[in-house]
């Protein structure tokens, strides 16, 4: 993956460059689901956690849980979700036009003074197509969706995932940019392109 390639991913549909990974241990929460899937989602994160050498932790000393993934059936459940409206504001309007658009999907994050992610908020509305997504393939999707702040149509064409046999995988070269993400010579947050020429000079000496 060349630096033109790897820029495209963190480049806004606004024309703005922005990077950003965690600056803290992640403390995840899921609601609205069983636990057997439950399991699977912090599988799945523990998984890219481990690949991008970045800690996990049972709670966060600021917020509690900093990474809460919500399933749930319909858009207009959320506005009745006690303290929703102080995690997202704006709430109202945002599902509104969520609903509009017919999306199943959205992610909410939140920066530290470094400009590092310090919390996330991923919204999954199981309409017909994500609930025939494998619940294996659907949580590995949000996480590697959630462990970077990737652009607003990083994976609109392509998916950040590939099927080997029977198994659903990440990328290679996705995963290998996970993991020159989290190189702790880099910095946690950026907004020059030229970040992307750092990022894979890393993937280059990984190899």
């Amino acid at each position: 993956m060349d630096a033109r390639e790897i820029e495209t991913l963190f480049t806004r549909t606004d024309g703005t460059f922005l990077f950003a990974r965690w600056g803290r241990p992640i403390a995840p929460v899921v609601f609205g689901v069983e636990d057997a899937t439950l399991s699977v989602v912090k599988g799945a994160l523990e998984a890219v956690c481990a690949l991008a050498g970045h800690p996990m932790a049972q709670t966060d000393p600021e917020l509690g849980a900093n990474l809460m993934v919500f399933f749930f059936r319909d858009w207009a459940e959320l506005p009745d979700v006690p303290g929703m409206e102080r995690l997202v504001p704006d709430l109202g309007p945002l599902v509104a036009r969520l609903e509009e658009a017919g999306a199943n999907q959205y992610r909410v994050f939140r920066f530290d003074e470094a400009g590092a992610i310090k919390a996330a908020f991923v919204f999954l509305r199981m309409d017909a197509h994500l609930s025939a997504v494998p619940a294996e393939t659907l949580a590995l999707s949000q996480v590697v969706q959630t462990i970077l702040l990737w652009s607003d149509g990083a994976f609109g064409r392509t998916s950040p995932l590939a099927v080997a046999g029977a198994r659903t995988i990440l990328r290679p070269e996705i995963a290998g940019l996970i993991r020159a993400a989290y190189d702790p010579v880099l910095p946690a947050s950026a907004r020059d392109p030229s970040h992307a020429l750092r990022l894979a000079a890393r993937i280059g000496r990984a190899h």
